[in-house]
């Protein structure tokens, strides 16, 4: 409470603040409209609307100089002939014509943001907690050449990845599995390309991004931890368009055609990694990473291939103003053949892996009237693991071992949204799922016979209600619920959500969020080692047994302030889940070596600062985590430190724009991840009692980006991209990573194997626009 009464005094002398009085240096250089307004909108603290085509080709020229908003708007209607009013001192609407009815409905929508250019521009943070990215207007990153989902998610405080990978994101302390991740519509499992290393969203085609860590709108179900809800542009083109990039690790193709004017038309994005053709640096390095300590980095004379692809193609069909329709499909494939020949004997050791996602969205909009609107959706997602591994001997077949893990996901949903005023809106849903997942070991070398397997369905009926009410004299409340009924498991959970905003002054802001989930399909480490230990954790559904359904609360008090160039976000929050599974060996309890059934409690803290003067941009974070786990039979039924528990990250940014170039530098440091010390002891091994009671060394890197945009020429059309970054600069050698293998079985020998982070990895990117 004494922070909190602090932070309220150092910071309420500077709350009466308006943009209309203050001045900025700023200019433009044949910048598009849009870009403009989103430098504007980091500086000043407001909001545009506008629709997209009425902002087509529109670009800007203006000369560097300080200007307040008012003049700097002024310029630009003289010079693009629109028109702008300012609504609230905050709130600026953009129109070809004069304002008349639209600006109540402007209002309530631009109302949404609460601070905006969050690390970057292109990131805000909204009233109901979220965090909207829009990656084609993404500022620079450090680190990133492209605007990547994953990767950009990770520079937001409270979200870690101590394996370095895209996807394996600790949120809050929760693991990578209770993140839902979803792409119009579809619940993808992909864990990304190179075994995590790439984000397996392609960049480019991606449109918006909205991503929750507490608030969750009840409409969200399915995972504890967060929600990453990504989406295709939803937009009829109006014009042809196209893009074309390549990468130090892949090229891309992108195309918009409009099929009917402005009724119809179609997208398509295709990108792949070239390491067949030629092996750059780039990818020469993440290989590195990820391969070491594994039997493809231990001999030389074997011949190996890795490949990925992805592909999304959308359809958008506007039937009239009031009802549109979509068909979305995506693509994630990864492949890796492996082959190692003795040339002293006649052996032969082959390895072969491939891992896809494809799914499949329909979706329907349409407004019964100015104020009910309803979405149907329905999707189907296919998930499917396979891993081979064959030894043969003067030609003949010796062993064969086969690992499978396949999901089949889909579901149907309809809501509906009714705005009874300004101040009121009401939200009722309902969602049905169908779960089937199997996964099996088999060894088929003579006759086929099951190592281990396991296959479950589960049906989920959710019905859903929120309520939004507002009152700008007192406080916003958001109020919500969701019931979720497992048929087969013949469990009912209820899943309250509340979320309460109040400004206390002009400039701050007081968020609290309470919501409890629930989660029937998670990740476990096998039970059976394969021989390439790449990908060791499979997808399984709850039995209501020895794998019940993990439930999750989570409570969070919060404060924003933005004024003068300076933004400010401190939020503090407690979280509980149960009925996690762990299995035994990857805490090495000698007497037990089984899944665990356990339960975790978290307590965090997570602060931003952000500054900006003109051109330069500054920001800080730290991210405090005290994760504590604790497991029937293990560590004498003790709680002890997660694995997910990074006690201390901070992470710090300086960027830069001068016309249309753009650079940042950024540094990160953060605890190593703790892990169960042990001694070897002859042919022994000995492990300490506590478990995870010691910890990794510290982990640090630095970071650099650089990005510049230019025409080809004005009447052509034709723009380009050029992009260079670094990733460990200075080439640090973290130690990330300890694991203990031993196929389960403790009475065996036991395999310690240690992993270290990426070294210093330059990547390039040149990219086209027509």
């Amino acid at each position: 409470m004494k922070v909190i009464i602090s932070f309220i005094i150092i910071f309420s002398p500077l709350v009466a603040f308006s943009q209309e009085e203050a001045a900025f240096y700023m200019g433009f250089e044949d910048e598009s409209i849009k870009e403009v307004f989103a430098t504007i909108e980091a500086k000043f603290d407001v909001r545009f609307s506008f629709k997209d085509s009425s902002l087509d080709g529109k670009h800007i020229t203006l000369k560097r100089k300080r200007s307040t908003l008012k003049e700097i708007l002024n310029a630009i209607s003289l010079q693009v002939g629109l028109e702008f009013n300012v609504v609230d001192k905050r709130y600026v609407i953009v129109t070809p014509e004069p304002v008349h009815k639209t600006q109540e409905i402007y209002s309530v929508q631009l109302d949404k943001v609460i601070l905006n250019g969050y690390l970057t521009k292109g990131i805000s943070k909204n009233k109901d907690a979220s965090f909207q990215i829009t990656p084609k207007g993404l500022g620079i990153l450090a680190g990133l050449t492209e605007p990547d989902v994953l990767e950009s998610i990770q520079q937001l405080p409270g979200v870690v990845s101590p394996n370095e990978t895209a996807s394996g994101l600790i949120v809050r302390g929760g693991t990578s599995d209770q993140n839902r991740m979803i792409w119009d519509g579809i619940n993808i499992y992909h864990k990304g390309h190179l075994f995590g290393m790439i984000s397996p969203f392609n960049p480019n085609v991606t449109n918006s991004v909205t991503f929750i860590n507490k608030g969750t709108h009840p409409r969200f179900g399915e995972r504890t931890s967060s929600v990453i809800d990504m989406e295709s542009n939803a937009e009829v083109s109006e014009s042809i368009k196209g893009e074309f990039g390549v990468s130090g690790i892949s090229a891309d193709v992108l195309l918009e055609i409009p099929l009917i004017k402005n009724k119809l038309s179609i997208q398509g994005a295709l990108r792949r990694s070239y390491a067949e053709l030629y092996q750059t640096h780039t990818i020469d390095q993440l290989a590195k990473k990820v391969f070491q300590s594994t039997k493809i980095k231990a001999v030389d004379n074997a011949e190996n291939t890795f490949d990925f692809l992805d592909y999304n193609l959308r359809l958008n069909y506007k039937l009239n103003d009031v009802n549109s329709f979509y068909l979305s499909t995506i693509s994630i494939n990864n492949n890796l053949d492996y082959l190692v020949e003795n040339e002293e004997s006649t052996k032969s050791f082959n390895d072969v892996l491939s891992i896809e996602n494809s799914g499949y969205g329909l979706g329907w909009n349409t407004a019964w009237s100015s104020k009910t609107r309803q979405t149907t959706k329905a999707y189907f997602s296919e998930y499917r693991l396979s891993y081979n591994f064959v030894t043969e001997e003067d030609g003949e077949q010796t062993s064969n071992f086969d690992k499978r893990n396949i999901i089949f996901d889909s579901g149907l949903s309809t809501e509906i949204e009714i705005d009874f005023s300004k101040d009121n809106l009401m939200t009722l849903g309902y969602q049905y799922v169908l779960k089937d997942v199997s996964y099996a070991f088999l060894n088929t070398t003579n006759l086929s016979f099951i190592l281990d397997s396991d296959q479950n369905l589960v049906e989920t009926h959710n019905a859903y209600g929120n309520f939004d009410y507002k009152n700008s004299k007192w406080f916003d409340v958001t109020l919500g619920l969701r019931a979720n009924y497992f048929k087969g498991l013949n469990a009912f959970k209820l899943e309250p959500r509340l979320l309460i905003y109040k400004p206390i002054f002009d400039n701050m802001k007081l968020q609290v969020s309470w919501e409890m989930k629930h989660q029937i399909i998670h990740e476990i480490d096998e039970t059976v080692l394969s021989d390439l230990a790449l990908e060791n954790r499979l997808w399984r559904l709850a039995d209501g047994d020895a794998f019940p359904i993990i439930g999750s609360n989570q409570l969070s008090v919060g404060f924003i302030y933005n004024a003068n160039g300076w933004s400010v976000d401190l939020d503090h929050y407690y979280k509980n889940i149960n009925n996690i599974t762990a299995l035994s060996l990857g805490f090495l309890n000698p007497e037990n070596a089984s899944f665990n059934v356990g339960k975790q409690k978290v307590i965090g803290l997570d602060f931003f600062l952000k500054k900006e003067w003109n051109s330069l941009g500054a920001w800080f974070s730290y991210s405090f985590n005290d994760s504590k786990s604790k497991y029937e039979l293990l560590n004498n039924d003790k709680y002890f430190r997660s694995n997910t528990n990074v006690r201390h990250a901070f992470s710090t940014s300086v960027s830069y724009k001068l016309n249309q170039f753009q650079m940042a530098l950024g540094w990160k440091w953060r605890t190593g991840k703790p892990y169960t010390g042990g001694t070897q002891m002859g042919d022994d091994f000995e492990f300490d009692d506590e478990v995870n009671s010691k910890r990794l060394p510290n982990y640090h890197r630095l970071d650099f980006s650089s990005t510049y945009n230019f025409n080809f020429s004005k009447k052509s059309g034709l723009k380009g991209k050029m992009g260079f970054s670094i990733r460990n600069a200075y080439n640090k050698k973290n130690f990330i990573n300890r694991e203990y293998f031993g196929n389960n079985d403790l009475n065996g020998e036991i395999r310690v194997v240690d992993k270290y982070s990426l070294g210093i990895t330059p990547n390039v990117l040149f990219r086209l626009y027509w």
